[in-house]
Protein backbone atom coordinates (compact mmCIF):
# COMPACT_ATOMS: atom_id res chain seq x y z
CA UNK A 1 0.00 0.00 0.00
CA UNK A 2 2.90 2.39 0.71
CA UNK A 3 2.34 5.85 2.13
CA UNK A 4 -1.27 6.92 2.73
CA UNK A 5 -2.68 10.35 2.00
CA UNK A 6 -4.09 12.50 4.83
CA UNK A 7 -7.57 11.88 3.44
CA UNK A 8 -7.08 8.10 3.52
CA UNK A 9 -5.86 8.34 7.11
CA UNK A 10 -8.90 10.36 8.20
CA UNK A 11 -11.36 8.17 6.30
CA UNK A 12 -9.92 5.13 8.07
CA UNK A 13 -11.09 6.57 11.40
CA UNK A 14 -14.77 6.32 10.44
CA UNK A 15 -15.53 2.97 12.04
CA UNK A 16 -17.18 1.52 15.14
CA UNK A 17 -14.60 2.61 17.70
CA UNK A 18 -15.99 3.44 21.13
CA UNK A 19 -14.94 6.96 22.13
CA UNK A 20 -16.47 9.18 24.81
CA UNK A 21 -15.83 12.91 25.05
CA UNK A 22 -17.36 15.17 27.71
CA UNK A 23 -19.82 12.44 28.66
CA UNK A 24 -21.07 11.77 25.13
CA UNK A 25 -20.38 8.93 22.68
CA UNK A 26 -18.58 10.26 19.61
CA UNK A 27 -20.15 9.06 16.35
CA UNK A 28 -17.32 9.83 13.92
CA UNK A 29 -13.97 11.10 15.19
CA UNK A 30 -12.97 13.11 12.07
CA UNK A 31 -16.28 14.98 12.14
CA UNK A 32 -16.19 15.92 15.82
CA UNK A 33 -15.30 19.61 16.48
CA UNK A 34 -12.57 18.82 19.04
CA UNK A 35 -11.43 15.28 18.21
CA UNK A 36 -11.58 16.08 14.52
CA UNK A 37 -9.15 18.95 15.06
CA UNK A 38 -6.79 16.55 16.83
CA UNK A 39 -7.11 14.03 14.00
CA UNK A 40 -6.31 16.71 11.41
CA UNK A 41 -3.29 17.70 13.51
CA UNK A 42 -2.18 14.05 13.41
CA UNK A 43 -2.57 14.08 9.62
CA UNK A 44 0.54 16.30 9.48
CA UNK A 45 2.62 13.11 9.56
CA UNK A 46 0.92 12.09 6.32
CA UNK A 47 1.08 15.57 4.80
CA UNK A 48 4.86 15.70 5.16
CA UNK A 49 5.18 12.69 2.88
CA UNK A 50 3.27 14.59 0.15
CA UNK A 51 5.29 17.79 0.50
CA UNK A 52 8.19 17.89 -2.00
CA UNK A 53 10.22 19.92 0.50
CA UNK A 54 10.06 17.15 3.12
CA UNK A 55 9.42 14.01 1.08
CA UNK A 56 13.02 12.81 1.17
CA UNK A 57 12.99 13.08 4.96
CA UNK A 58 9.49 11.61 5.47
CA UNK A 59 9.62 8.70 3.01
CA UNK A 60 12.24 5.98 2.69
CA UNK A 61 12.71 3.57 -0.18
CA UNK A 62 13.57 -0.10 0.09
CA UNK A 63 13.98 -1.80 -3.24
CA UNK A 64 11.03 -0.66 -5.30
CA UNK A 65 8.82 0.10 -2.30
CA UNK A 66 8.23 3.31 -0.39
CA UNK A 67 7.30 3.56 3.28
CA UNK A 68 6.89 6.17 5.94
CA UNK A 69 10.34 6.97 7.33
CA UNK A 70 9.01 6.45 10.84
CA UNK A 71 8.98 2.73 10.05
CA UNK A 72 12.63 2.72 9.03
CA UNK A 73 14.44 0.51 11.54
CA UNK A 74 17.47 2.52 12.70
CA UNK A 75 20.70 0.67 11.99
CA UNK A 76 23.26 3.34 12.90
CA UNK A 77 23.75 6.87 14.20
CA UNK A 78 22.87 8.41 10.85
CA UNK A 79 19.46 6.71 10.90
CA UNK A 80 18.79 7.93 14.44
CA UNK A 81 19.77 11.48 13.48
CA UNK A 82 17.38 11.33 10.52
CA UNK A 83 14.60 10.03 12.77
CA UNK A 84 15.18 12.85 15.25
CA UNK A 85 15.11 15.41 12.44
CA UNK A 86 11.84 13.98 11.10
CA UNK A 87 10.22 14.18 14.54
CA UNK A 88 11.48 17.74 15.00
CA UNK A 89 10.25 18.75 11.54
CA UNK A 90 6.78 17.28 12.10
CA UNK A 91 6.49 18.98 15.49
CA UNK A 92 7.51 22.30 13.96
CA UNK A 93 4.78 21.84 11.36
CA UNK A 94 2.44 21.13 14.29
CA UNK A 95 3.24 24.53 15.84
CA UNK A 96 5.28 22.97 18.73
CA UNK A 97 2.73 20.20 19.45
CA UNK A 98 4.05 16.72 18.68
CA UNK A 99 2.10 14.58 16.20
CA UNK A 100 2.85 11.17 17.80
CA UNK A 101 0.72 8.80 15.69
CA UNK A 102 3.74 7.05 14.17
CA UNK A 103 6.58 8.11 16.46
CA UNK A 104 5.48 6.36 19.64
CA UNK A 105 4.25 3.17 18.00
CA UNK A 106 7.49 2.57 16.15
CA UNK A 107 9.38 3.26 19.39
CA UNK A 108 7.46 0.33 20.87
CA UNK A 109 8.00 -1.96 17.88
CA UNK A 110 11.76 -1.35 17.85
CA UNK A 111 11.89 -2.02 21.59
CA UNK A 112 9.97 -5.28 21.29
CA UNK A 113 12.26 -6.46 18.51
CA UNK A 114 15.28 -5.90 20.74
CA UNK A 115 13.78 -7.48 23.87
CA UNK A 116 12.49 -10.62 22.17
CA UNK A 117 15.68 -11.12 20.15
CA UNK A 118 17.76 -10.65 23.32
CA UNK A 119 15.76 -13.39 25.06
CA UNK A 120 15.66 -15.80 22.13
CA UNK A 121 11.85 -15.72 21.89
CA UNK A 122 11.48 -16.84 18.28
CA UNK A 123 7.68 -17.02 18.39
CA UNK A 124 7.21 -13.58 19.89
CA UNK A 125 9.80 -12.05 17.58
CA UNK A 126 8.07 -13.53 14.57
CA UNK A 127 4.76 -12.02 15.67
CA UNK A 128 6.32 -8.60 16.22
CA UNK A 129 8.01 -8.71 12.82
CA UNK A 130 4.74 -9.69 11.11
CA UNK A 131 2.85 -6.92 12.88
CA UNK A 132 5.60 -4.42 12.05
CA UNK A 133 5.43 -5.31 8.34
CA UNK A 134 1.65 -5.00 8.35
CA UNK A 135 1.78 -1.55 9.95
CA UNK A 136 4.61 -0.43 7.68
CA UNK A 137 3.02 -1.68 4.47
CA UNK A 138 -0.42 -0.22 5.30
CA UNK A 139 1.05 2.98 6.75
CA UNK A 140 -0.97 2.63 9.94
CA UNK A 141 -1.20 5.10 12.79
CA UNK A 142 -0.30 3.68 16.20
CA UNK A 143 -0.81 4.53 19.86
CA UNK A 144 0.94 2.94 22.84
CA UNK A 145 -0.89 2.13 26.06
CA UNK A 146 1.74 1.59 28.74
CA UNK A 147 0.92 3.47 31.94
CA UNK A 148 -1.45 1.42 34.10
CA UNK A 149 -3.90 3.26 36.34
CA UNK A 150 -1.98 1.61 39.25
CA UNK A 151 -4.42 2.14 42.13
CA UNK A 152 -2.55 2.15 45.45
CA UNK A 153 1.01 2.80 44.32
CA UNK A 154 2.47 1.34 47.49
CA UNK A 155 1.21 -2.08 46.34
CA UNK A 156 2.26 -4.35 43.50
CA UNK A 157 -0.22 -5.40 40.77
CA UNK A 158 -0.94 -8.69 42.53
CA UNK A 159 -1.58 -6.86 45.85
CA UNK A 160 -4.24 -4.44 44.61
CA UNK A 161 -7.79 -4.82 45.97
CA UNK A 162 -9.00 -4.63 42.39
CA UNK A 163 -6.76 -6.73 40.10
CA UNK A 164 -7.93 -4.78 37.04
CA UNK A 165 -5.90 -1.71 38.03
CA UNK A 166 -3.12 -3.18 35.91
CA UNK A 167 -4.05 -4.68 32.54
CA UNK A 168 -4.11 -8.47 32.88
CA UNK A 169 -5.04 -11.71 31.16
CA UNK A 170 -8.31 -13.11 32.49
CA UNK A 171 -8.73 -16.03 30.09
CA UNK A 172 -6.63 -18.12 27.71
CA UNK A 173 -8.31 -19.78 24.74
CA UNK A 174 -7.11 -21.94 21.90
CA UNK A 175 -7.32 -18.94 19.55
CA UNK A 176 -6.08 -16.15 21.84
CA UNK A 177 -6.37 -14.40 25.18
CA UNK A 178 -8.92 -12.16 26.88
CA UNK A 179 -7.64 -9.08 28.71
CA UNK A 180 -9.17 -6.67 31.19
CA UNK A 181 -8.00 -3.49 32.90
CA UNK A 182 -7.14 0.08 32.02
CA UNK A 183 -4.27 2.27 30.90
CA UNK A 184 -4.10 6.04 31.37
CA UNK A 185 -2.39 8.96 29.59
CA UNK A 186 -2.74 7.14 26.27
CA UNK A 187 -1.93 9.75 23.63
CA UNK A 188 -3.81 9.98 20.33
CA UNK A 189 -5.84 6.78 20.86
CA UNK A 190 -9.13 8.09 19.37
CA UNK A 191 -7.50 8.75 15.99
CA UNK A 192 -5.12 5.86 15.36
CA UNK A 193 -5.62 2.46 13.76
CA UNK A 194 -3.93 0.23 16.31
CA UNK A 195 -2.89 0.40 19.95
CA UNK A 196 0.16 -1.44 21.27
CA UNK A 197 -0.09 -2.48 24.93
CA UNK A 198 3.07 -2.82 27.02
CA UNK A 199 3.69 -3.48 30.73
CA UNK A 200 4.47 -0.39 32.76
CA UNK A 201 6.83 -1.97 35.28
CA UNK A 202 8.82 -5.00 36.36
CA UNK A 203 6.80 -8.01 37.46
CA UNK A 204 7.56 -10.83 39.86
CA UNK A 205 6.56 -14.42 40.38
CA UNK A 206 2.83 -14.68 40.81
CA UNK A 207 2.29 -11.74 38.45
CA UNK A 208 2.24 -13.71 35.23
CA UNK A 209 -1.27 -12.51 34.35
CA UNK A 210 -0.06 -8.89 34.23
CA UNK A 211 3.07 -9.74 32.21
CA UNK A 212 1.63 -9.33 28.74
CA UNK A 213 2.28 -7.32 25.57
CA UNK A 214 -0.01 -7.25 22.54
CA UNK A 215 -1.57 -5.08 19.83
CA UNK A 216 -5.22 -4.61 18.98
CA UNK A 217 -7.25 -2.48 16.53
CA UNK A 218 -8.73 0.52 18.32
CA UNK A 219 -12.18 -0.40 16.97
CA UNK A 220 -12.08 -3.84 18.67
CA UNK A 221 -15.11 -4.81 20.80
CA UNK A 222 -14.51 -4.00 24.45
CA UNK A 223 -11.95 -1.24 23.84
CA UNK A 224 -13.45 1.91 25.35
CA UNK A 225 -11.74 5.30 25.13
CA UNK A 226 -12.57 8.11 27.56
CA UNK A 227 -10.98 11.26 26.16
CA UNK A 228 -9.62 14.15 28.21
CA UNK A 229 -10.98 17.61 27.41
CA UNK A 230 -8.10 19.58 28.93
CA UNK A 231 -7.63 21.83 25.88
CA UNK A 232 -11.37 22.08 25.14
CA UNK A 233 -12.82 25.36 23.95
CA UNK A 234 -9.69 27.16 22.74
CA UNK A 235 -11.70 29.19 20.25
CA UNK A 236 -10.02 32.63 20.19
CA UNK A 237 -7.24 32.61 17.57
CA UNK A 238 -6.18 36.12 18.62
CA UNK A 239 -5.08 35.05 22.11
CA UNK A 240 -4.56 31.33 21.33
CA UNK A 241 -2.66 31.15 18.05
CA UNK A 242 -1.69 27.50 18.53
CA UNK A 243 -4.46 25.64 20.33
CA UNK A 244 -7.26 26.89 18.08
CA UNK A 245 -5.79 24.79 15.25
CA UNK A 246 -3.73 22.10 16.95
CA UNK A 247 -4.78 19.65 19.61
CA UNK A 248 -3.74 16.32 21.10
CA UNK A 249 -6.15 14.05 22.93
CA UNK A 250 -5.21 11.64 25.72
CA UNK A 251 -7.51 8.89 26.95
CA UNK A 252 -8.29 6.56 29.77
CA UNK A 253 -8.15 3.35 27.71
CA UNK A 254 -10.31 0.57 29.13
CA UNK A 255 -10.08 -3.05 28.05
CA UNK A 256 -13.39 -4.69 28.97
CA UNK A 257 -12.83 -8.39 28.31
CA UNK A 258 -11.10 -7.73 24.99
CA UNK A 259 -10.20 -10.74 22.86
CA UNK A 260 -6.68 -10.72 21.40
CA UNK A 261 -5.75 -13.37 18.78
CA UNK A 262 -2.52 -15.25 19.44
CA UNK A 263 -0.80 -13.74 16.41
CA UNK A 264 -1.16 -10.33 18.10
CA UNK A 265 0.21 -11.48 21.47
CA UNK A 266 3.93 -10.66 21.67
CA UNK A 267 4.47 -12.27 25.05
CA UNK A 268 2.34 -13.49 27.94
CA UNK A 269 3.06 -15.01 31.35
CA UNK A 270 6.60 -13.58 31.16
CA UNK A 271 7.49 -11.58 34.28
CA UNK A 272 11.10 -11.77 33.09
CA UNK A 273 10.19 -9.74 29.97
CA UNK A 274 7.79 -7.20 31.48
CA UNK A 275 10.37 -4.86 33.01
CA UNK A 276 12.74 -5.23 30.05
CA UNK A 277 9.99 -4.25 27.61
CA UNK A 278 9.01 -1.23 29.69
CA UNK A 279 12.57 0.05 30.03
CA UNK A 280 13.62 -0.67 26.45
CA UNK A 281 10.61 1.19 25.09
CA UNK A 282 11.61 4.19 27.21
CA UNK A 283 15.12 4.09 25.74
CA UNK A 284 13.62 4.94 22.37
CA UNK A 285 10.77 7.11 23.57
CA UNK A 286 12.84 9.55 25.62
CA UNK A 287 14.92 10.18 22.51
CA UNK A 288 11.65 10.83 20.65
CA UNK A 289 10.64 13.13 23.49
CA UNK A 290 13.69 15.38 23.39
CA UNK A 291 13.49 15.44 19.59
CA UNK A 292 9.95 16.81 19.68
CA UNK A 293 10.79 19.27 22.46
CA UNK A 294 13.31 21.11 20.28
CA UNK A 295 10.76 23.22 18.33
CA UNK A 296 9.14 24.27 21.62
CA UNK A 297 12.51 25.46 22.95
CA UNK A 298 13.26 27.26 19.70
CA UNK A 299 9.87 28.99 19.97
CA UNK A 300 10.62 30.13 23.51
CA UNK A 301 14.03 31.45 22.50
CA UNK A 302 12.62 33.28 19.48
CA UNK A 303 9.71 34.67 21.46
CA UNK A 304 12.04 35.87 24.22
CA UNK A 305 14.24 37.73 21.74
CA UNK A 306 11.24 39.17 19.91
CA UNK A 307 9.39 40.42 22.99
CA UNK A 308 12.56 42.04 24.36
CA UNK A 309 12.80 43.99 21.12
CA UNK A 310 9.06 44.74 21.08
CA UNK A 311 9.28 46.14 24.62
CA UNK A 312 12.46 48.09 23.85
CA UNK A 313 14.56 46.37 26.51
CA UNK A 314 16.83 44.21 24.35
CA UNK A 315 19.93 46.33 25.05
CA UNK A 316 19.68 46.06 28.85
CA UNK A 317 22.43 43.99 30.44
CA UNK A 318 20.11 41.86 32.57
CA UNK A 319 17.98 41.12 29.49
CA UNK A 320 21.01 39.95 27.51
CA UNK A 321 21.90 37.74 30.48
CA UNK A 322 18.43 36.17 30.50
CA UNK A 323 18.49 35.61 26.74
CA UNK A 324 21.95 34.06 26.92
CA UNK A 325 20.77 31.59 29.55
CA UNK A 326 17.70 30.77 27.44
CA UNK A 327 19.76 30.16 24.31
CA UNK A 328 22.29 28.08 26.25
CA UNK A 329 19.53 25.93 27.73
CA UNK A 330 17.90 25.23 24.36
CA UNK A 331 21.18 24.48 22.60
CA UNK A 332 22.32 22.21 25.44
CA UNK A 333 19.22 20.05 24.97
CA UNK A 334 19.74 20.02 21.20
CA UNK A 335 23.42 19.10 21.55
CA UNK A 336 22.66 16.27 23.99
CA UNK A 337 19.96 14.93 21.67
CA UNK A 338 22.39 14.81 18.76
CA UNK A 339 25.06 13.27 20.99
CA UNK A 340 22.64 10.53 22.08
CA UNK A 341 22.33 9.51 18.43
CA UNK A 342 26.05 9.77 17.73
CA UNK A 343 26.87 7.61 20.77
CA UNK A 344 24.25 5.00 19.85
CA UNK A 345 24.63 1.27 20.43
CA UNK A 346 23.28 -1.63 18.38
CA UNK A 347 21.36 -4.69 19.56
CA UNK A 348 19.79 -7.32 17.29
CA UNK A 349 20.55 -5.09 14.33
CA UNK A 350 18.61 -2.17 15.83
CA UNK A 351 20.47 1.03 16.72
CA UNK A 352 19.22 2.67 19.89
CA UNK A 353 20.16 6.03 21.45
CA UNK A 354 22.84 6.14 24.12
CA UNK A 355 20.85 5.54 27.29
CA UNK A 356 22.71 7.86 29.63
CA UNK A 357 22.91 10.72 27.14
CA UNK A 358 19.27 10.62 26.02
CA UNK A 359 18.13 10.56 29.64
CA UNK A 360 20.48 13.44 30.42
CA UNK A 361 18.96 15.37 27.51
CA UNK A 362 15.43 14.70 28.78
CA UNK A 363 16.41 15.49 32.39
CA UNK A 364 18.06 18.75 31.34
CA UNK A 365 14.95 19.74 29.41
CA UNK A 366 12.55 18.87 32.23
CA UNK A 367 14.68 20.27 35.06
CA UNK A 368 14.98 23.75 33.54
CA UNK A 369 11.77 24.09 31.54
CA UNK A 370 9.86 26.02 34.18
CA UNK A 371 12.79 28.41 34.54
CA UNK A 372 12.62 28.96 30.77
CA UNK A 373 8.91 29.81 31.08
CA UNK A 374 9.66 32.17 33.96
CA UNK A 375 12.40 33.86 31.91
CA UNK A 376 10.16 34.50 28.91
CA UNK A 377 7.31 35.66 31.16
CA UNK A 378 9.69 38.06 32.89
CA UNK A 379 10.71 39.53 29.54
CA UNK A 380 7.09 39.83 28.39
CA UNK A 381 5.40 41.53 31.35
CA UNK A 382 1.92 41.61 32.88
CA UNK A 383 0.00 41.99 29.61
CA UNK A 384 0.22 38.21 29.33
CA UNK A 385 -2.77 38.07 31.66
CA UNK A 386 -4.27 41.56 31.45
CA UNK A 387 -4.19 42.01 27.66
CA UNK A 388 -7.20 42.33 25.37
CA UNK A 389 -9.26 39.59 23.76
CA UNK A 390 -9.87 38.97 20.10
CA UNK A 391 -13.31 40.53 20.45
CA UNK A 392 -11.70 43.70 21.84
CA UNK A 393 -9.29 43.83 18.94
CA UNK A 394 -12.10 43.44 16.40
CA UNK A 395 -14.20 46.19 18.00
CA UNK A 396 -14.19 49.41 15.97
CA UNK A 397 -14.68 51.36 19.20
CA UNK A 398 -12.05 49.60 21.35
CA UNK A 399 -9.26 48.89 18.88
CA UNK A 400 -8.10 52.53 18.42
CA UNK A 401 -7.66 52.82 22.20
CA UNK A 402 -5.61 49.62 22.28
CA UNK A 403 -3.49 50.71 19.34
CA UNK A 404 -2.71 54.04 21.06
CA UNK A 405 -1.90 52.78 24.54
CA UNK A 406 -0.47 49.27 24.09
CA UNK A 407 2.28 50.08 21.64
CA UNK A 408 5.93 49.66 22.62
CA UNK A 409 9.07 49.73 20.54
CA UNK A 410 6.94 47.75 18.07
CA UNK A 411 3.47 48.77 16.84
CA UNK A 412 0.61 47.41 18.95
CA UNK A 413 -0.51 44.71 16.52
CA UNK A 414 2.97 43.16 16.31
CA UNK A 415 3.60 43.50 20.04
CA UNK A 416 0.26 41.91 20.95
CA UNK A 417 0.80 39.07 18.48
CA UNK A 418 4.05 38.19 20.24
CA UNK A 419 2.54 38.60 23.69
CA UNK A 420 -0.31 36.28 22.72
CA UNK A 421 2.11 33.67 21.42
CA UNK A 422 4.04 33.81 24.71
CA UNK A 423 0.78 33.64 26.63
CA UNK A 424 -0.21 30.54 24.68
CA UNK A 425 3.17 28.90 25.28
CA UNK A 426 3.51 29.77 28.95
CA UNK A 427 0.38 31.10 30.64
CA UNK A 428 -2.83 29.72 29.12
CA UNK A 429 -4.10 26.13 28.92
CA UNK A 430 -1.65 25.08 26.23
CA UNK A 431 1.24 26.44 28.28
CA UNK A 432 0.00 24.57 31.34
CA UNK A 433 -0.30 21.43 29.24
CA UNK A 434 3.30 21.72 28.07
CA UNK A 435 4.51 22.55 31.59
CA UNK A 436 2.93 19.37 32.97
CA UNK A 437 4.31 17.30 30.09
CA UNK A 438 7.79 18.57 30.98
CA UNK A 439 7.46 17.09 34.46
CA UNK A 440 5.65 13.83 33.73
CA UNK A 441 5.59 12.85 30.04
CA UNK A 442 7.89 10.00 28.94
CA UNK A 443 8.84 9.47 32.57
CA UNK A 444 9.25 11.73 35.56
CA UNK A 445 12.36 13.71 36.42
CA UNK A 446 13.16 11.12 39.10
CA UNK A 447 12.81 8.32 36.53
CA UNK A 448 15.29 10.05 34.24
CA UNK A 449 17.77 10.54 37.09
CA UNK A 450 17.42 6.87 38.05
CA UNK A 451 18.00 5.79 34.44
CA UNK A 452 21.13 7.95 34.30
CA UNK A 453 22.44 6.44 37.52
CA UNK A 454 21.83 2.90 36.26
CA UNK A 455 23.37 3.58 32.83
CA UNK A 456 26.53 5.34 33.98
CA UNK A 457 29.67 3.20 34.14
CA UNK A 458 31.85 4.72 36.87
CA UNK A 459 34.86 2.55 36.07
CA UNK A 460 36.92 5.08 34.10
CA UNK A 461 36.40 7.98 36.50
CA UNK A 462 36.85 5.79 39.58
CA UNK A 463 40.08 4.27 38.25
CA UNK A 464 41.48 7.69 37.38
CA UNK A 465 40.73 9.02 40.87
CA UNK A 466 42.47 6.03 42.46
CA UNK A 467 45.45 6.46 40.14
CA UNK A 468 45.82 10.16 40.94
CA UNK A 469 45.60 9.38 44.65
CA UNK A 470 48.28 6.71 44.34
CA UNK A 471 45.88 3.89 45.25
CA UNK A 472 45.46 0.45 43.73
CA UNK A 473 42.17 -0.57 42.17
CA UNK A 474 41.54 -3.65 44.30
Amino acid sequence: MGVRTPEQFLDGLRDDRTVYYRGQRVKAVPDHPELGMAARHAAIDFQLAENPKFRELAVYREGGDEYSAYYRIPRNAKDLMARSKLIETATTAGATLVILVKEIGTDALFALQRVLARNGDVTGLGRVDAFYRKCRDRDLALAVAQTDVKGDRSKRPSEQKDPDLYVRVVEKRHDGIVVRGAKVHTSCTPYVDEVIVLPSRTMGLGEEAWSVAFAIPVASPGVHLYASDYLHGSDDPFTRPISTNHKMIETLTVFDNVFVPWERVFFVDRPDLAGAAALTFVEFHRFTAVSYKLPLLDALVGAGIAIARANGIDHAGHVRDKLTWLVGYAETVRGLTELAALRCEVEAGVAYPHVFTSNMAKWTFARDFHKALETVQDLAGGLLVTGPSGMDWESAEVRPVLEKYLQGAWPTDRRLAMLNLIGELSTRLYGGYQALLAVHAEGSIEAEKLAMFRAYDPGRAFSLALQLAGLKND
